[in-house]
């Protein structure tokens, strides 16, 4: 069904009379935002609070490798203290070794002796400060 110059169409958010083009559906960008945000915002909560502990991962982790250096050391227990979650990972990698190597994003970790990780930067640079 295609809605003709006449028929009066309604903001899918506010409700308010919607003019302009036949196949808009907002009055305006803060309504279609709206709509779209309350839309997303119901079925992703559970994403978006994954999403939050991968990027706090990756913040402990930038912050523990020195600035300009591809590697350091860290205990996990300096790591759990930060609020580093090691549940959650984006990905592993394993060398030609069979060692597993655990990332969130460019940043990673290899768990070595004594309850110390080897941290890595995958991504060329660290622009800690």
């Amino acid at each position: 069904m295609t809605n003709t110059p006449d028929e009066q169409r309604y903001c899918l958010y506010c409700g308010k009379p919607v003019k302009g083009r036949i196949d808009k559906k907002f009055c305006d960008d803060w309504c279609r935002n709206a709509f779209n945000n309350k839309r997303y915002s119901q079925s992703s909560g559970f994403v978006r609070n994954i999403n939050a502990i991968l990027r706090r991962n990756r913040q402990i982790l930038e912050e523990l490798i020195p600035s300009g250096k591809e590697t350091a050391r860290a205990s996990r227990k300096k790591l759990a203290e930060k609020g580093f979650n090691f549940q959650y990972i984006t990905h592993t990698h394993i060398t030609q070794k069979g060692l597993t190597y655990f990332f969130c994003y460019e940043y990673g970790y290899l768990s070595l002796e004594h309850d110390y990780c080897l941290l890595v930067n995958r991504g060329g640079t660290n622009n800690s400060s």
